[in-house]
């Protein structure tokens, strides 16, 4: 392991130089990885595998449409594509990739495969935290990993492909074999980890949880709201509501900002931005702290986790999820985005 200075505070990371791709492949050569799931992560985590050389299988239900995506995909049904039990079955280790609450359903038919010596690996901290909501109790005999990639299963696959990989944590919570974190490593290099950090269960739902709500989904869609909103208010047009809010920082600032950080970012912008930034940064940070601490507060005493299984698992939560997505997409910001991405000039090309 390399020993990183992350502002002054030291910390553990393991990058593809000290675990290289051909260790990773020995380590794994007598393995039969099952990913259980096909949704969000299954297609970049299973793709990538495949693709780098371990033999992997994938468990999804048959007549889903994600059965058929995992055959557009190029997954064989009978060969390398399963149902979920006869995946479990077959799998050495199991990377269970259901949702959470599938997790919760799925849980007391996949405690039968899981045999002794085997491997269970998850790409969330949720149902092993939240056991007493989930009843995931793993068996003794068995190792249990965590490797949970930091980005989108669409992101874990595209970067692997552009040759970046992404970065992601790592956890080992069983170790009956002896061997459990040297598991975890090889199959995060598999997937295409840029580089891997240690982390715990709790910790990484934890942090995983308060990050959606917060500033990677919650928060920043609710930032856009109001900005777009007070900017309607006082009479700007649309299209320039929409480009100050949300166009200038994801197709500029936010780019140059992950290449250089946000200080570059500020000693690159004119004197009135620096400024102005610089005197509201702190006000916006103190109005949303006591948010963010009473987020992680019902994080941590599985509020939200309870919320999370309870809304997910009624019947018609696909139906009730469709109408929430169709209110947000249907609101005249995010209209008027679909206009100003027609007029980008990658798009005038393909239309040409």
């Amino acid at each position: 392991m390399a020993i990183i200075n992350f502002g002054g505070v030291k910390e553990k990371v393991v990058t593809r130089e000290e675990f290289p791709l051909s260790k990773a492949r020995e380590v794994l050569k007598n393995e039969i990885l099952a990913i259980l799931g096909y949704g969000v992560q299954g297609p970049g985590q299973g793709l990538n595998m495949r693709d780098n050389g371990t033999r992997v299988i994938v468990g999804q239900r048959k007549g889903s449409a994600t059965w058929d995506k995992a055959v557009k995909d190029g997954w064989v049904p009978g060969k390398t594509l399963f149902e979920l039990e006869e995946a479990a079955n077959k799998g050495t280790i199991i990377q269970y990739l259901l949702s959470d609450a599938g997790q919760k359903t799925f849980w007391p038919t996949l405690k039968k495969y899981l045999t002794a010596g085997k491997t269970l690996c998850f790409s969330h901290g949720f149902s092993i935290t939240y056991k007493n909501l989930t009843g995931v109790i793993p068996p003794k005999n068995i190792d249990v990993v965590l490797i949970a990639p930091k980005g989108s299963g669409l992101s874990v696959r595209r970067n692997f492909l552009e040759g970046s990989g992404i970065n992601s944590s790592y956890a080992v919570f069983q170790n009956s074999s002896g061997h459990a974190e040297e598991k975890a490593l090889a199959m995060g290099i598999a997937i295409g980890s840029g580089f891997l950090f240690p982390t715990t269960f709790e910790n990484e739902v934890f942090s995983d949880l308060t990050g959606e709500r917060g500033v990677l989904l919650g928060a920043i869609e609710g930032i856009f709201e109001a900005q777009y909103n007070e900017l309607r208010k006082h009479g700007h047009a649309p299209s320039e509501a929409y480009n100050e809010t949300v166009e200038e920082f994801t197709q500029s600032l936010i780019k140059l900002v992950a290449e250089k950080g946000m200080d570059w970012m500020y000693a690159n912008c004119s004197t009135t931005a620096q400024r102005g930034a610089l005197d509201w940064k702190d006000k916006f940070r103190k109005a949303v702290e006591p948010v963010f601490s009473q987020l992680y507060k019902k994080v941590a005493d599985g509020t939200e986790a309870k919320r999370v299984l309870e809304k997910n698992s009624q019947p018609n939560y696909r139906e009730e999820l469709d109408k929430e997505l169709a209110e947000m997409a249907n609101s005249e910001m995010w209209k008027t985005g679909d206009k100003v991405r027609d007029l980008r000039p990658e798009n005038w090309k393909r239309q040409a």
